[in-house]
């Protein structure tokens, strides 16, 4: 198993209260598939520079860490193409030595 780090940017469209459902969500989905879940950092909501849709200005920024097999990373993306306030998410691969993030609340 590999560690990797997802992060996903959350459109909730004016539902602010609803971010750690979001999470949950997007948590539950991660260990579903057989991802282990390490940390979690939410970062604050943000305007994109290049809006490429005028609906959606800007998100909330979330980190995680997880641990997961390559199989698993396979299906990971078309997974989340279906979750409707998952907007952008992007994967990549946390190096062996890199030291854990630490939770942040936003």
């Amino acid at each position: 198993m590999k560690r990797y780090e997802g992060l996903f940017i959350l459109d909730l469209a004016g539902r602010e209260e609803g971010l750690n459902e979001v999470v949950d969500k997007v948590k539950g989905l991660l260990s579903g598939a057989g991802g282990k879940v390490e940390t979690v950092q939410k970062m604050d909501k943000k305007a994109f520079a290049r809006v490429t849709d005028k609906k959606v200005t800007g998100g909330h920024f979330v980190n995680i860490i997880f641990e997961a097999s390559t199989a698993v990373m396979a299906a990971m993306p078309a997974k989340f193409a279906h979750v409707p306030e998952v907007y952008r998410v992007q994967f990549n691969i946390v190096p062996k030595n890199a030291p854990t993030p630490v939770a942040v609340e936003a």
